[in-house]
């Protein structure tokens, strides 16, 4: 492993009190599982991923969202956490505050063994209701594609945030107060174009926090900003070792 830590951010990781971490699909690339905008294959091939995370794509044709969901699903449940993940969850118990906030899914930081996580768009392995807006934990399997709430006879969807939708107010209250709370702001594995999620790196270096970008390619990011060209996993082992060394 030869990814070089700069000593301001050595020097960061040993006295802050609290760390927030940002991660997006990057992160996520190590355990095979496609960025969201990366062609579709097989059965797929033909549709813009775009075109099918709406609302109005889900009523115009709520049997192909609800089955492209399913074909996604499937790729995360033979997906298991790589380094970045277990790095992160490793770096929450050694730390006195940590928050993590991710742009993810796929729920693999979670598997391995984050707690509390801020999931800004949501999470594919929760269903709720199309109309109510619930989390519906279990239904009446049936052959009705998609599957109906059986609250109130409505679609089921999955609990994710699509196209034209805002984020949920309680993760991005609590992430924006992170960042402003913060001492060490770590982006990993995003490209820092997607709002709101974008700002939070900045928030962070306006109040004071040293912001690090991780990424394999640079970013545009705010003057001060450290940016780390690497793999996330191999990055965030690296920042693990070198707070924390073996032996």
């Amino acid at each position: 492993m030869n990814t070089q830590i700069p000593a301001v951010l050595t020097k960061a990781l040993r006295s802050a009190n609290h760390i927030a971490v940002l991660t997006g699909a990057g992160v996520s690339a190590a355990s095979g599982l496609p960025t969201f905008r990366e062609a579709q294959t097989g059965l797929w091939a033909q549709y813009r991923p775009e075109d099918l995370a709406t609302a109005q794509a889900f009523r115009k044709n709520p049997k192909l969202v609800w089955e492209w969901y399913d074909w996604r699903r499937s790729l995360v449940a033979k997906a298991e956490p790589n380094a970045a993940h277990i790095a992160l969850a490793e770096m929450a118990r050694r730390v006195s505050k940590f928050t993590l906030i991710t742009q993810n899914v796929d729920g693999l930081h979670q598997q391995a063994g984050s707690v509390d996580v801020l999931e800004l768009h949501g999470n594919i392995g929760r269903t709720k209701c199309f109309h109510e807006n619930v989390v519906i934990e279990s239904w009446l399997e049936t052959d009705e594609v998609p599957p109906l709430c059986p609250r109130c006879g409505g679609p089921l969807r999955p609990d994710v945030v699509w196209f034209g939708e805002s984020l949920p107010k309680h993760a991005i209250d609590a992430a924006g107060q992170a960042a402003i709370n913060c001492d060490l702001f770590l982006s990993v594995g995003t490209s820092g174009m997607v709002e709101p999620a974008a700002s939070l790196l900045r928030v962070a270096a306006e109040h004071g926090a040293l912001g690090v970008v991780i990424n394999p390619t640079r970013i545009h990011a705010p003057a001060g900003v450290i940016q780390i060209e690497a793999d996330a996993g191999e990055a965030l082992t690296a920042l693990l070792d070198q707070r924390w060394p073996q032996g």
